[in-house]
């Protein structure tokens, strides 16, 4: 058990830090982030809500308890993680650097499987 709670906090921290430091520019709406977005065919408006949003979710799976509310941040989590990573394949083509985002989704992977292991028989909120 104590394995699996370091292992948890290892994956958590890093795969939170991942996803706050890609939020930080969408909140502030950085030129970089306007510059992915209208090259993907996204509407700038939802870049500060994506950011947000992140910032929730890596906070949410921080906290420890609330599994009901961790499960639904991993899942928006996930699916901003897949669909980033598909929206730039769809647009740009499989390049060599889209190979990066293995990391974030193995990050993503152990957190949530140590997450599941760790609140096994615990059904709070």
């Amino acid at each position: 058990m104590k394995r699996t709670k370091i292992l948890y906090w290892t994956f958590t921290g890093l795969f939170s830090a991942f996803m706050i430091s890609t939020a930080i520019p969408n909140i502030m709406i950085s030129e970089d982030s306007i510059t992915l977005f209208t090259s993907l065919g996204y509407p700038t408006y939802l870049i500060p809500f994506l950011g947000v949003a992140k910032i929730l979710g890596s906070i949410a799976i921080l906290i420890p308890g609330f599994n009901r509310i961790k499960e639904w941040a991993y899942a928006g989590l996930f699916f901003d993680l897949a669909g980033a990573t598909y929206s730039v394949i769809y647009s740009e083509g499989f390049q060599m650097p889209i190979l990066f985002m293995i990391v974030p989704f193995g990050l993503f992977v152990g957190s949530y499987l140590c997450q599941r292991k760790l609140s096994d028989g615990n059904t709070t909120l």
